[in-house]
């Protein structure tokens, strides 16, 4: 069986949020403790991550330093935040596997994801990044080509483009890294944005859904199931209210019925719910949207048993 897992950001920071050095390392080790209890079944796993917080410490660097040195574009901080957290997840893998007895090499891949350069989300930002500013300071990011949009008492903030994902362009790596028994680290915060031009490929300002990409990313590698994990064990319905349901085992179409009834957040679990419809919509076996804790029973436990949202075919 092969397996993606989708961390979410969250599995990457302190539960308070931070996103210190000390933290990130932390909860990687918690995040790569679930991931080789699952490996103990002998499964191929590969693994993506979320990396707003990340990006996000990137962003308020290049505002500190907008004076000294030019901002670093969404796909350079794309870029490094995949490589860091490709080396603290495969560190703290290590370990993990080495403390269970088994031999399981890791790999981390740098990915790029194709994107249509005349996505609709190109002429109209719409997905907001980093903090709020004044108008001072979002005046000198603007300078520099930034997008910024005044959002009243709270100040100024970013507004970058969230372009529909279509191709893994380096999935032929990952599959090669797996078939050749690696766990692989691939696609972190939904993929370095490209598009095509006359010249060939060149990294946009952009962000792309980690869920979504994901979701591509398992279709493309021809994952079985899709597991993304989050820091609830269930999508809930009437979440927040005393009818909040946690829901279980659910077809495809009541799913997408759900969603249009407007049952889960566009920022939040909605991107989950539409990846792991997509996901099994293309042909994989089931999805699961639930917490670390869960993963190794939504992946090796019988079909009735299975603990999280389960996503089956209608």
């Amino acid at each position: 069986m092969r397996v993606l897992i989708a961390l979410g950001g969250n599995a990457m920071t302190g539960e308070d949020g931070s996103a210190r050095v000390e933290d990130q390392i932390a909860a990687g080790k918690v995040a790569m403790e679930a991931v080789a209890d699952l490996l103990e079944h002998d499964i191929d796993i590969v693994l993506t991550h979320g990396n707003g917080p990340q990006v996000g410490n990137l962003l308020v660097k290049n505002e500190v330093a907008a004076a000294v040195v030019p901002p670093v574009p969404l796909d350079w901080c794309g870029a490094q935040t995949q490589a860091t957290l490709g080396f603290v997840l495969m560190e703290a893998l290590d370990v993990a596997t080495a403390a269970r007895g088994l031999y399981r090499r890791s790999a981390a891949l740098v990915t790029r994801c194709l994107v249509d350069a005349d996505d609709p989300g190109f002429s109209r930002p719409s997905k907001p990044i980093g903090r709020y500013l004044s108008a001072e300071e979002a005046a000198m990011l603007i300078e520099h080509g930034e997008h910024w949009e005044d959002r009243g008492e709270k100040g100024w903030r970013r507004l970058v483009a969230s372009p529909e994902p279509r191709a893994i362009l380096d999935a032929p790596a990952v599959r090669a890294l797996v078939d050749a028994g690696f766990v692989v680290i691939a696609n972190g915060g939904g993929g370095i944005p490209v598009v095509r031009g006359a010249d060939g490929l060149r990294g946009v300002e952009a962000v792309i859904d980690k869920d979504l990409g994901a979701a591509l990313l398992a279709r493309t590698v021809d994952a079985d199931v899709l597991v993304i994990a989050t820091d609830v064990p269930n999508a809930v319905l009437r979440f927040g209210t005393p009818d909040a349901e946690p829901l279980g085992r659910v077809t495809i179409a009541r799913l997408r019925e759900l969603a249009e009834e407007g049952h889960f957040a566009s920022g939040s679990m909605g991107p989950k719910v539409d990846a792991a419809c997509r996901f099994v919509e293309e042909g994989g076996q089931y999805a699961v949207i639930t917490d670390l804790d869960s993963i190794v029973n939504a992946v090796t436990a019988s079909e009735e048993e299975r603990e999280g949202t389960i996503v089956v075919p209608n």
